[in-house]
């Protein structure tokens, strides 16, 4: 696979998870997807593995989370991608926002994506996840 036709596969992921398209999403994925995402204290941290890991991955965010993701930079060595961009959204049960800035680290093999890596401001993300004492803002 050529470097254009990898960063396009990642430019292809990233399009599916804006318009909320999990069958582009799953077709993208290799049967053995590992995505991790780092941190603690905030709702979609954990490491999910496989088609049904990204599944449950998806329908965690869809209740917990709203977020718009903007990709920006996209640079490529062989199988790897690394994506730079950012985030805005709001924890829905706490109704609290956050911005973050992000970095992915992918690794697409013929043609699917087979590894993800987060580096995501995991503390904005948990402020944003806290309940305050009085209960959600």
């Amino acid at each position: 696979m050529t470097i254009e036709k990898t960063i396009q596969t990642v430019k292809d992921f990233f399009a599916a998870i804006g318009r909320g398209d999990r069958k582009a999403l799953l077709a993208l994925v290799a049967e053995d997807i590992e995505w991790i995402i780092p941190g603690e204290d905030w709702p979609l941290a954990g490491t999910y593995r496989g088609h049904a890991g990204l599944a449950n991955l998806l329908e965690t965010a869809s209740k917990s989370i709203e977020t718009s993701t903007e990709p920006r930079e996209f640079i490529a060595l062989g199988d790897r991608v690394v994506v730079v961009g950012s985030a805005r959204g709001r924890i829905k049960a706490t109704k609290k926002t956050f911005e973050d800035n992000w970095i992915f680290a992918i690794t697409v093999r013929d043609g699917r994506l087979t590894n993800i890596r987060e580096y995501v401001d995991t503390q904005a993300l948990a402020r944003a996840s806290q309940m305050d004492a009085s209960g959600p803002a």
